[in-house]
């Protein structure tokens, strides 16, 4: 995709525009078009001329853009994209307003190769990263249809930091002043606990906020939601936290699944509270949610509430995640693009 234009910053197209012998301000123009104004066709970017336009394209320069073949809405606001890339794989793309602020949890990956047993994009074969245009174009195209986005949480299908470069190119692009814009505070990186990446994540100029899903207190229990435990024990997962926090000074959030009577006692949250001491953060409790295939239930509501009262009696910040686009297949845990399981060694 090295000639895709919306996969490139504005100091790529400029170095670009720089090498056609064009004046180094034009990238400015194109960026904008590309990210301000939802431009695809070079055609139409009339602040260049004819000429530099034509030679764009005879040099096979592009604007790539994602194909939408379905959008779903739930009762509560959300809506779910299904896109298809330009080699006809499919990701999905989650739209979750609340009050002030519009959410978009974008893809990285199509599939994912972690395989966490309580997440339907788990069960998926892995198939490819995405190219930044590709994580970018979910935003260029959702806010062409619904308006503008405020916040990003890349918690869609796949593992950021397992593309971790295309990822933070992604992030300099979304995040620049002349395009999207969007305040890097505004930003979450949600990983399942790649440690070498959160290390080098905290030497990153920019800095979005860290989010961890954790999802039980003990290796031993982890081990059989979180295959990368096996990889990554919690002792070198909370180390590279805590290198992290000594570089940045910046909090980080715990996600947490909980699952009916797997990971979801008080014995669980204490277990937890031990933990995690020492550390700045906070934890976010989000319940399971179903999908076809799946042997796990969701905790019951008491159950929750008393996990999520124990780790506030120990004075822990602790927020209980609403169910979002359930309804439609768009909560947490249940993104599968259309993908069945059962037949991915017959897809093309």
């Amino acid at each position: 995709m090295e000639k895709d234009l919306r996969d490139r910053t504005l100091d790529e197209l400029e170095k670009l525009v720089v090498s056609l012998g064009q004046k180094k301000y034009l990238a400015g123009y194109l960026f904008k078009f590309i990210h301000t104004q939802h431009g695809r066709d070079l055609a139409a970017l009339s602040t260049l001329s004819k000429a530099f336009r034509a030679q764009l394209v005879e040099h096979g320069h592009f604007i790539s853009h994602l194909k939408t073949i379905d959008t779903l809405t739930d009762a509560d606001g959300s809506a779910k994209y299904l896109f298809e890339l330009a080699d006809r794989e499919r990701m999905e793309t989650v739209l979750l307003p609340e009050e002030d602020r519009r959410t978009l949890c974008v893809s990285t990956q199509v599939g994912c190769p972690m395989g966490c047993v309580f997440c339907a994009t788990g069960r998926i074969q892995f198939r490819r990263n995405l190219t930044a245009g590709e994580i970018v174009d979910q935003v260029d195209t959702v806010e062409e249809h619904a308006g503008r986005i405020t916040n990003l949480v890349y918690m869609g299908m796949g593992e950021p930091l397992l593309n971790y470069d295309a990822v933070l190119k992604s992030i300099r692009i979304l995040n620049h002043s002349a395009g999207k814009n969007i305040g890097i505070r505004h930003i979450t990186i949600s990983t399942s606990g790649i440690a070498p990446a959160i290390e080098r994540l905290a030497d990153e100029e920019i800095r979005p906020r860290l989010a961890i899903s954790l999802s039980a207190p003990t290796d031993a229990l982890r081990s059989k939601l979180m295959p990368v435990t096996h990889k990554y024990p919690l002792a070198e997962l909370l180390e590279a936290v805590r290198k992290y926090q000594a570089r940045t000074g910046q909090r980080v959030t715990f996600e947490y699944v909980l699952i009916d009577e797997v990971n979801d006692s008080v014995t669980h949250a204490r277990l937890l509270v031990k933990l995690l001491r020492g550390l700045m953060y906070n934890v976010n409790l989000i319940e399971h949610n179903p999908f076809s295939g799946c042997a796990f239930t969701g905790s019951s509501r008491p159950r929750i509430q008393r996990f999520a009262a124990t780790l506030k009696d120990a004075g822990v910040e602790t927020t209980i995640r609403l169910r979002l686009g359930q309804r439609i297949k768009a909560a947490c845990g249940q993104l599968q693009a259309g993908y069945d399981p059962r037949a991915q060694s017959k897809r093309e």
